[in-house]
């Protein structure tokens, strides 16, 4: 059965575009980065595709910005206005991962955030978070981000070293499934990624 899913952070540069490598490999899924926001260390499809995600199994972006900041700004600093229309669900025979850019509450237009656009959509979310100092806050915060917009939230999957009390406690206040983890990977590649995921996360979690 196809679906969609949603993969926003906690913060920037946690892991994940990592994760979504992992999820949209495992689901034999259609990936798509609706807004990439810097272009001199190669995109995340690009990143993706290494990751080994097919490049036929990878939707192009809907903008490509050059300066790596917030999609807004980044934006306008190359004169380009975001419509909010051309960032509709794209229909897919297969299933759907989107990755969204930093945090749910990153702002894709001077009036619209991600949480926003999650919330049109209505895909459930996965929030990927780092196990390390301060976790609990941004996913606490961030949950309460999404649900205050209706956001259907999947459940929690976290990178990094484990912290079993800190995993623990983000889930039982928030509400919210935890998922798996993935730990921090080196060599990262398409190989230790697609084991490491396997071991991390059951498939009935996304079915």
């Amino acid at each position: 059965m196809s679906q969609t899913f949603i993969v926003t952070g906690t913060d920037t540069d946690i892991g994940k575009t990592v994760f979504a490598a992992g999820l949209t490999r495992a689901l034999g899924a259609i990936y798509w980065k609706p807004v990439q926001a810097g272009l001199d260390d190669g995109s995340d499809s690009e990143r993706v595709a290494s990751l080994g995600v097919p490049r036929a199994s990878i939707l192009p972006e809907a903008y490509r910005l050059t300066t790596p900041c917030s999609p807004h700004r980044a934006a306008e600093l190359d004169d380009v206005a975001i419509d909010p229309a051309s960032l509709a669900l794209p229909q897919v025979a297969r299933s759907l991962v989107i990755e969204g850019a930093g945090g749910a509450l990153v702002p894709v237009t001077r009036t619209l955030l991600y949480a926003d656009l999650f919330a049109i959509w209505g895909a459930p979310v996965v929030i990927v978070a780092r196990t390390g100092l301060g976790t609990i806050n941004h996913s606490l915060l961030t949950i309460e981000a999404l649900r205050t917009r209706g956001v259907p939230i999947l459940g929690m999957a976290f990178v990094g070293a484990p912290q079993e009390d800190s995993e623990r406690t983000i889930c039982t206040i928030g509400g919210v499934e935890r998922l798996g983890r993935l730990p921090i990977l080196d060599p990262l590649d398409a190989a230790t990624l697609a084991a490491e995921f396997a071991e991390g996360f059951t498939s009935e979690h996304f079915t």
